[in-house]
């Protein structure tokens, strides 16, 4: 009888082994996790927009100085306060007409008020006078930089904790537990109000009282992570091997718990800009005239019945930049999910 295995013969193989042999190209973690994260298309565009916006905001710091964006000419507030945004003419909402206060119809605010020819806005003015688009970069640039120096806590303070938390265990970890637990029950807006009377309203007190509790969710995942990797055999391994503890948690446990970080802090992120923005509205945030998102918002909402653009401009950058942390963060939360791998 003919061998019908003959007629059917894998094209590009030499020999049988290689007909039997199924292979796949090796990945390390971080290649299978880019790999995966390529695939998800909206965490990859937010993940765009969250680099761009801070490479903007690194940018501005050159092109816009914050002087520009909060000096304004006490002689000239009549001229250039309120002015609603203007690109060109013919442009629907960025003509510079519009209905102001007092009057029926729309007209061109620039004219009005007697705007030196050639000057426009693009995202409009302030009550007095000041350009709305430069005092939103120098907000986005000081929402930015408290949020990223408040995630320092979770680096430095929240990591540190958690692995020696859960490498010690036992009645020093339920110590440390029960601190974390002691410090979250503390109402945060207590500590920034303290803060603010001794440090004085600004920067850096808004810094210290978020990043006094912003550590303690890194704190606890890690200190999770560390219970379950130290019992693994290559754990066990490097202990009979002699090497010290520091080394362990640099070489071993961080790396395997490093997306899990990530994560968390982009996630964290957007919650500070939210709680900076919360301060701000109720007057506890930076301190005048320097601009930050939130208070921009704070200040749009008492002149939203009469120029809206003040207070949507900042609302909508607010948005869409947490928004773009959070699809980014999701994204990575996927990615780093062995779960779901292919």
């Amino acid at each position: 009888m003919e061998n019908v295995n003959k007629k059917f013969i894998l094209v590009g193989t030499k020999d049988s082994h290689d007909m039997e042999l199924i292979s796949k190209p090796a990945l390390t973690f971080w290649q299978d996790a880019w790999r995966r994260f390529k695939k998800n298309k909206v965490a990859v565009v937010a993940a765009v927009v969250v680099i761009a916006t801070i490479i903007f905001a690194i940018i501005s710091t050159v092109i816009i100085p914050q002087s520009a964006a909060n000096n304004f000419n006490p002689n000239k507030v009549q001229v250039y306060k309120n002015l609603p945004p203007k690109i060109g003419n013919g442009i629907p909402g960025f003509d510079g007409n519009f209905t102001t206060p007092g009057n029926s119809q729309s007209t061109n605010v620039y004219q009005d008020q007697k705007v030196p020819a050639g000057t426009s806005y693009i995202l409009g003015t302030d009550s007095l006078g000041r350009s709305l688009a430069k005092r939103t970069a120098v907000g986005l640039r000081i929402s930015l930089l408290i949020a990223f120096s408040a995630v320092l806590f979770d680096i430095f303070i929240g990591i540190t904790y958690g692995l020696i938390s859960g490498w010690i265990g036992g009645r020093v970890d339920t110590v440390m537990q029960r601190i974390i637990e002691i410090i979250s029950s503390i109402p945060w807006l207590v500590i920034v109000t303290m803060l603010g009377m001794l440090l004085g309203q600004g920067i850096t007190s808004i810094i210290l009282a978020i990043g006094l509790f912003i550590w303690t969710g890194v704190a606890r995942q890690v200190r999770n992570l560390t219970l379950s990797w130290k019992e693994r055999e290559f754990i066990l391994a490097s202990k009979t091997l002699g090497e010290s503890t520091f080394r362990i948690m640099v070489r071993h446990l961080l790396p395997n718990m490093l997306g899990v970080i990530i994560v968390q802090i982009m996630f964290d992120i957007p919650s500070v800009i939210f709680t900076e923005a919360i301060l701000s509205a109720i007057n506890l945030g930076v301190k005048p005239p320097t601009s930050s998102l939130g208070s921009l918002i704070s200040d749009g909402i008492a002149s939203l019945q009469f120029y809206p653009w003040q207070l949507i401009v900042p609302a909508i950058v607010l948005s869409l930049l947490s928004l773009s942390f959070f699809l980014f963060g999701y994204g990575l939360r996927d990615a780093f999910d062995p779960k779901s791998a292919d």
